[in-house]
């Protein structure tokens, strides 16, 4: 039988109505950190237009129907 892994938040065993967590606190403990920041996704540089927004081929610029 696989060895299941334990909860993230507590390493306390995995209760399957909170999967992958052990109880409703870990999983909320755990959305606190998302919408904090406890949790980051780490990304490169911006892409920086030179144009702006309404540049050339910005949001100013009108759409032909053909």
């Amino acid at each position: 039988m696989p060895r299941r892994k334990p909860c993230p938040i507590c390493a306390n065993p995995v209760d399957p109505a909170y999967s992958p967590f052990c109880s409703r606190g870990c999983r909320d403990r755990d959305l606190l950190k998302w919408l904090g920041d406890g949790y980051r996704i780490p990304a490169g540089p911006a892409d920086i237009d030179p144009e702006g927004e309404t540049g050339a081929a910005g949001l100013d610029t009108p759409v032909r129907a053909d």
